[in-house]
Protein backbone atom coordinates (compact mmCIF):
# COMPACT_ATOMS: atom_id res chain seq x y z
CA UNK A 1 0.00 0.00 0.00
CA UNK A 2 3.08 2.42 1.05
CA UNK A 3 4.04 1.65 -2.45
CA UNK A 4 1.08 2.22 -4.18
CA UNK A 5 0.89 5.60 -2.43
CA UNK A 6 4.39 7.07 -3.14
CA UNK A 7 4.08 5.75 -7.07
CA UNK A 8 0.48 8.00 -7.48
CA UNK A 9 2.29 10.91 -5.13
CA UNK A 10 5.32 10.55 -7.89
CA UNK A 11 3.17 10.74 -10.68
CA UNK A 12 0.71 13.73 -9.19
CA UNK A 13 3.83 15.51 -8.59
CA UNK A 14 5.45 14.80 -12.08
CA UNK A 15 1.64 15.79 -13.50
CA UNK A 16 1.59 19.01 -11.84
CA UNK A 17 5.32 19.80 -12.69
CA UNK A 18 4.28 19.23 -16.71
CA UNK A 19 1.67 21.50 -16.22
CA UNK A 20 3.24 23.88 -14.75
CA UNK A 21 5.97 23.94 -17.55
CA UNK A 22 3.97 23.97 -19.47
CA UNK A 23 2.43 27.55 -18.25
CA UNK A 24 5.98 28.65 -18.34
CA UNK A 25 6.92 29.85 -21.66
CA UNK A 26 3.28 32.08 -21.46
CA UNK A 27 4.11 33.43 -17.94
CA UNK A 28 7.88 34.36 -18.58
CA UNK A 29 6.53 36.52 -21.67
CA UNK A 30 4.09 38.28 -19.78
CA UNK A 31 6.60 38.99 -17.37
CA UNK A 32 8.60 40.54 -20.39
CA UNK A 33 6.23 42.34 -21.67
CA UNK A 34 5.17 43.88 -18.13
CA UNK A 35 8.49 44.93 -17.43
CA UNK A 36 8.79 46.60 -20.53
CA UNK A 37 5.64 48.46 -20.91
CA UNK A 38 6.09 51.51 -22.18
CA UNK A 39 8.38 50.18 -25.10
CA UNK A 40 7.83 49.19 -28.55
CA UNK A 41 8.84 45.71 -28.76
CA UNK A 42 9.49 43.26 -31.48
CA UNK A 43 8.20 39.73 -30.88
CA UNK A 44 9.21 37.36 -33.20
CA UNK A 45 8.47 33.44 -33.44
CA UNK A 46 11.20 31.49 -35.01
CA UNK A 47 12.55 28.00 -35.48
CA UNK A 48 15.73 26.15 -36.12
CA UNK A 49 14.55 25.06 -39.64
CA UNK A 50 13.38 28.19 -40.97
CA UNK A 51 15.77 30.09 -43.71
CA UNK A 52 14.09 33.24 -43.59
CA UNK A 53 14.67 33.36 -39.79
CA UNK A 54 18.41 33.10 -40.17
CA UNK A 55 18.28 35.99 -42.72
CA UNK A 56 16.22 38.05 -39.70
CA UNK A 57 18.88 37.47 -37.07
CA UNK A 58 21.29 39.34 -37.89
CA UNK A 59 18.56 42.48 -38.69
CA UNK A 60 16.77 41.78 -35.70
CA UNK A 61 20.46 42.53 -33.71
CA UNK A 62 20.87 45.78 -35.54
CA UNK A 63 17.85 46.82 -33.97
CA UNK A 64 18.11 45.94 -31.02
CA UNK A 65 21.92 47.81 -30.68
CA UNK A 66 20.96 51.22 -32.31
CA UNK A 67 17.23 50.99 -30.60
CA UNK A 68 17.45 49.71 -27.74
CA UNK A 69 18.14 53.07 -25.64
CA UNK A 70 15.54 54.62 -27.13
CA UNK A 71 12.48 52.66 -25.94
CA UNK A 72 12.86 49.52 -28.09
CA UNK A 73 12.89 46.12 -27.10
CA UNK A 74 13.34 42.46 -29.09
CA UNK A 75 11.39 39.42 -27.81
CA UNK A 76 12.10 36.30 -29.43
CA UNK A 77 10.32 33.10 -28.99
CA UNK A 78 11.74 29.60 -30.30
CA UNK A 79 8.78 27.08 -31.31
CA UNK A 80 11.36 23.85 -31.29
CA UNK A 81 10.71 20.90 -29.80
CA UNK A 82 13.94 19.98 -29.34
CA UNK A 83 15.73 22.97 -27.21
CA UNK A 84 19.20 21.33 -28.67
CA UNK A 85 18.22 21.84 -32.30
CA UNK A 86 17.78 25.80 -30.83
CA UNK A 87 21.01 26.00 -29.24
CA UNK A 88 22.54 25.06 -32.17
CA UNK A 89 20.79 27.52 -34.38
CA UNK A 90 21.72 30.28 -31.98
CA UNK A 91 25.88 29.29 -32.10
CA UNK A 92 25.84 30.01 -35.98
CA UNK A 93 22.83 33.05 -35.55
CA UNK A 94 23.92 34.56 -32.50
CA UNK A 95 21.11 36.21 -30.94
CA UNK A 96 21.93 39.75 -28.64
CA UNK A 97 18.59 39.98 -27.71
CA UNK A 98 16.09 37.98 -25.61
CA UNK A 99 15.18 34.48 -26.57
CA UNK A 100 12.10 31.97 -24.85
CA UNK A 101 10.85 28.96 -25.83
CA UNK A 102 7.94 27.48 -26.50
CA UNK A 103 8.11 23.99 -27.26
CA UNK A 104 4.64 23.08 -26.96
CA UNK A 105 3.19 25.88 -29.13
CA UNK A 106 1.29 27.48 -26.34
CA UNK A 107 1.80 30.99 -27.13
CA UNK A 108 2.47 30.42 -31.18
CA UNK A 109 -1.32 28.96 -30.81
CA UNK A 110 -2.55 32.06 -28.90
CA UNK A 111 -0.90 34.49 -31.82
CA UNK A 112 -2.35 32.02 -34.40
CA UNK A 113 0.76 32.37 -36.62
CA UNK A 114 -0.05 31.86 -40.53
CA UNK A 115 4.27 31.11 -41.39
CA UNK A 116 7.60 31.76 -39.97
CA UNK A 117 9.02 33.63 -39.22
CA UNK A 118 5.83 36.02 -37.47
CA UNK A 119 6.49 39.08 -35.95
CA UNK A 120 4.29 41.03 -34.37
CA UNK A 121 5.00 45.09 -33.40
CA UNK A 122 3.63 45.80 -30.05
CA UNK A 123 3.37 49.94 -29.34
CA UNK A 124 4.05 51.80 -26.23
CA UNK A 125 0.91 50.65 -24.75
CA UNK A 126 1.26 47.12 -25.01
CA UNK A 127 -1.47 46.43 -27.85
CA UNK A 128 -0.14 44.49 -31.35
CA UNK A 129 -0.07 47.40 -34.13
CA UNK A 130 1.12 44.99 -37.25
CA UNK A 131 2.01 41.71 -37.90
CA UNK A 132 4.38 40.06 -40.75
CA UNK A 133 4.73 36.98 -42.13
CA UNK A 134 8.24 35.63 -43.81
CA UNK A 135 11.40 38.36 -43.64
CA UNK A 136 12.24 39.43 -46.89
CA UNK A 137 15.66 41.74 -47.05
CA UNK A 138 14.23 43.77 -49.39
CA UNK A 139 11.76 45.16 -46.71
CA UNK A 140 14.18 45.56 -43.80
CA UNK A 141 13.88 49.58 -44.65
CA UNK A 142 10.25 49.39 -43.84
CA UNK A 143 9.94 47.58 -40.99
CA UNK A 144 12.50 49.89 -39.54
CA UNK A 145 10.27 52.67 -40.78
CA UNK A 146 7.33 51.44 -38.63
CA UNK A 147 9.40 50.70 -35.29
CA UNK A 148 10.85 54.28 -35.39
CA UNK A 149 7.48 55.34 -36.36
CA UNK A 150 5.96 53.90 -33.23
CA UNK A 151 8.87 54.62 -30.77
CA UNK A 152 7.78 58.73 -31.76
CA UNK A 153 4.13 57.87 -31.12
Amino acid sequence: MKIKLFVLTLLLTCFNFSSFANDNSKAQLQQLLDANKGKVIYLDFWASWCIPCRKSFPWMNEMEAKYKDKGFKVITINLDVEKELAEEFLLENPANFTVLYDPKGIIAKEFKLKGMPSSYLIGKDGQPKSAHVGFFNDKKASYEAELVQLMQN
